[in-house]
């Protein structure tokens, strides 16, 4: 299970919420996306959806236990996940997340291809973990969990994490190693931003796209398909973040303009990143934007690597 994307943070429904996002250097280079602090103080409780993204998700709890689930009723029952240190796989449906009034946390998106080094496991296996972080870090990861409760700021907090990180792909040493084609075939897919030709992938990196894909799913858990796909729709969701969040001082200047963003990010057509939309959010587009939009003005959708435009 991977919470991802903006590490759920409620919308503000009355002026005494106060919410806080701090965004860090990168300093882990290629194997962190994103990592970025949150802090919320009286929020209504709510039911938040974690997005799918190309990445794996690394979150330190440090406010009480995330607690969730992969449908809204598990999420709200007695058999909900409840961890203060969540290591997630990709998923490819939104997962939930039951918020409560305060949180306080840091999330990272990593990278997948860095799953060895960071988890010691190659990213294919997290789906197995179902989030628990301890079962993947071991204890030295609740040791660094303690030392970020003690933490008196954001820096420190950061520092403390890059450290520990830095550490962990030493130690891993050439156990992190992953196989120079899939390790191509990713950057060819960046580089494309999603919209490539599977078949030309395949050829760069000399490869049929049956091989290409059994490695794929060995390493990552998923095929090139669907990493391309969930690359198109990260691109496309930034794109509605960033056109919300411009129209916040004067509404209407930047609304989205879905069938721009979707011939922009390679879909076929409008109702090609509507369908993407409803599998990847639940939701299509506008009900997406209708429920998050004060979050993403808060600026809550800030997990992961900026896509060039």
């Amino acid at each position: 299970m991977a919470f991802s994307e903006g590490s759920g943070h409620p919308p503000a429904p009355a002026t005494t919420a106060s919410y806080e996002f701090v965004r860090a250097p990168r300093t882990l280079g290629a194997l962190v996306a994103s990592t970025v602090g949150y802090r919320s103080e009286g929020a209504a409780p709510q039911l938040h959806r974690g997005l799918p993204a190309p990445y794996l998700t690394l979150i330190f709890s440090l406010g009480g236990p995330v607690v969730g689930g992969d449908t809204p009723e598990h999420a709200q029952g007695a058999h909900a996940l409840r961890e203060e240190i969540i290591v997630g796989g990709l998923h490819h449906r939104p997962m939930y997340i039951a918020q409560p009034s305060c949180e306080d946390g840091v999330q990272l998106a990593v990278h997948p291809l860095a799953a060895r080094a960071l988890f010691g496991v190659p990213a294919a296996e997290l789906t197995e973990t179902a989030g628990r972080g301890e079962s993947v870090l071991g204890r030295p990861a609740v040791y660094v969990h303690e030392r970020l409760r003690e933490c008196g700021s954001w820096d420190e907090r950061f520092a403390v994490l890059t450290r520990y990180l830095r550490r962990r792909a030493v130690d891993e040493g050439r156990r992190a190693e992953v196989r120079p084609e899939v390790a191509e075939a990713w950057r060819w897919m960046t580089r494309h931003q999603g919209a490539g030709s599977l078949d030309a992938m395949a050829r760069h990196v000399a490869l049929s796209r049956r091989q290409l894909s059994t490695l794929f799913h060995r390493e990552v858990g998923a095929g090139p398909k669907q990493i391309n796909r969930l690359m198109r729709f990260e691109r496309a969701r930034q794109e509605v973040v960033r056109a919300v969040a411009e129209d916040a001082p004067a509404p209407g200047a930047h609304a989205p303009d879905l069938s721009e963003i979707a011939a922009r990010c390679g879909f076929f057509d409008h109702s090609h990143l509507v369908r993407d939309f409803q599998q990847y959010t639940g939701l299509s587009p506008s009900g997406w934007i209708s429920e998050e939009r004060r979050n993403i003005q808060a600026g809550g959708h800030r997990n992961g690597e900026e896509w060039d435009t």
